[in-house]
């Protein structure tokens, strides 16, 4: 019997690729999505993708996703309260489960913190990711053909140029060699089109350019119906 697994979802690459990865693993079955949303934004925290786009996601993934909403300028006692929520409704949804995956790829701080606050709530969290070569996982995503822009970058880590370009191989190419091919320590955010883990691509845009907080290059994208003309 596989264990039923919810799966921690921003919307970018290692989370998409998580989901392609756990698919592939007969011992576990993903059954949902939990995502952190900045009210007020109605944005996926900290990559910036509306919530549209999430749900198009979720809808392209055939999997139901929860939100975990926080204010704006959030705290970490609020965070954890409000995903403490989202695990209560999941276990209201698929009582019982206890497994929840996560996309990190190797900053051992921040896998102890989603460990210590995951037992404090009574969940078993996996990495299926966890460990690996960056740069060998970055070129495993595009030959297994997931598509991606990126949709954030911290400019005190990377040009603000690179914000809205394609995470494909002339992106890894450009990218300094200080900068980590999977933007692991932050240098940027990624929003996941279509690949092996969605039924259907998302057809996406690209909207305004903006920098927040003096620092944090976004570029809004949303989905264009498919049934407009190009």
């Amino acid at each position: 019997m596989k264990t039923p697994t919810l799966l921690s979802w921003s919307g970018g690459k290692d989370a998409a690729w998580t989901l392609a990865t756990l698919r592939n693993d007969p011992a576990r079955e993903v059954v949902g999505l939990v995502t952190t949303v900045t009210s007020g934004y109605e944005r996926v925290a900290m990559h910036g993708i509306r919530r549209a786009l999430l749900h198009a996601q979720a809808d392209a993934a055939g999997l139901p996703v929860i939100e975990a909403t926080i204010p704006p300028q959030c705290d970490n006692a609020t965070y954890e309260a409000a995903f403490a929520a989202a695990l209560d409704d999941a276990r209201l949804r698929w009582p019982g489960i206890t497994d929840i995956a996560f996309g990190d790829l190797f900053l051992e701080d921040v896998k102890a913190w989603r460990e210590a606050l995951c037992a404090k709530l009574g969940w078993k969290p996996v990495f299926p990711l966890f460990g690996g070569d960056t740069a060998t996982l970055a070129q495993q995503m595009l030959d297994g053909g997931l598509q991606a822009v990126l949709c954030c970058v911290d400019t005190q880590q990377l040009d603000a140029s690179f914000s809205g370009r394609a995470f494909d191989a002339a992106l890894l190419r450009d990218l300094p060699a200080s900068c980590d091919p999977c933007g692991e320590r932050g240098e940027f955010h990624t929003l996941v089109h279509a690949g092996p883990m969605f039924a259907r691509p998302l057809t996406i845009e690209r909207g305004e350019a903006v920098l927040r907080d003096e620092r944090f290059a976004y570029v809004d994208f949303h989905e264009r119906d498919a049934r407009e003309p190009r």
